[in-house]
């Protein structure tokens, strides 16, 4: 039995057991929905457009956050790499940062930029920095020595050597940094607009619970999942695969 059919039956025995029990259980609906009224609100919620918006503003939150947190790890993480006195200093911070939940900087967002998008994608950005920064580092660190030495005694120096052997020695760490990065930000993103304004998948998480509406709520999350599966299958872990088949790791 291949993977995909493995899996596709799990999922239906789940389906299943879920439907049985919400029909059997004493709960009312709006506290333990059947399977059948959360797809139900699903379908009716992507055909009338509300699901998609929301879908829309997320991604789009998420992939501008995203691409900041990407750009500032990579080039934290160089600075981090080629000074001894930044990494004592500035990479001990940001290992203390890590630690920190990014909605906790919430408040402080709220506070500096107000509660609008800017707060959300501050949120997105901050959930995603510290830990491509340190991936970054690692993979900047990781680069054999053998390399170096070998494209400094053929010449290659500044951008050049960063270019052809720092940046492609450091792909397979980097790709495991963004694989990481992206769950960070996706989850930041949902806290974020949890609180926030301006619509977006969490927002709609937030109505559903004020209106009590279980279905609604659990629909979102449903669609959360597909989402975070389809990117972190699709394309991070493919990419991963494949970076790691060329250089002879898999």
């Amino acid at each position: 039995m291949t993977t995909f059919l493995r899996r596709t039956l799990f999922i239906v025995i789940l389906a299943v057991i879920w439907e049985v029990t919400s029909r059997l259980s004493t709960l009312p609906d709006f506290m333990f929905p059947p399977l059948s009224q959360v797809l139900q609100t699903l379908f009716y919620g992507l055909v009338d457009g509300q699901i998609g918006i929301a879908i829309f503003k997320s991604m789009s939150r998420l992939l501008i956050g995203f691409s900041v947190a990407v750009l500032l790890g990579l080039l934290l993480g160089y600075w981090i790499w080629r000074s001894k006195w930044v990494e004592d200093t500035l990479g001990f911070l940001i290992t203390a940062l890590q630690s920190i939940p990014s909605i906790v900087w919430f408040p402080l967002a709220i506070i500096w930029f107000g509660l609008n998008d800017f707060s959300i994608l501050f949120i997105v950005a901050i959930g995603a920095t510290w830990t491509m920064t340190i991936n970054a580092t690692s993979g900047f660190k990781n680069v054999p020595q053998l390399y170096q030495r070998v494209a400094k005694t053929l010449g290659s120096g500044g951008f050049h050597f960063l270019r052809t052997v720092i940046l492609p020695a450091s792909v397979p760490q980097i790709i495991s940094g963004l694989r990481i990065a992206w769950a960070f930000s996706w989850r930041a993103l949902m806290a974020g607009e949890l609180l926030g304004s301006g619509g977006g998948l969490g927002h709609l998480l937030e109505t559903g619970r004020s209106l009590g509406q279980m279905d609604l709520v659990i629909s979102v999350m449903i669609i959360i999942g597909v989402i975070g599966t389809i990117m972190d299958n699709l394309v991070f872990l493919r990419l991963e695969r494949n970076v790691q088949k060329k250089w002879g790791i898999q």
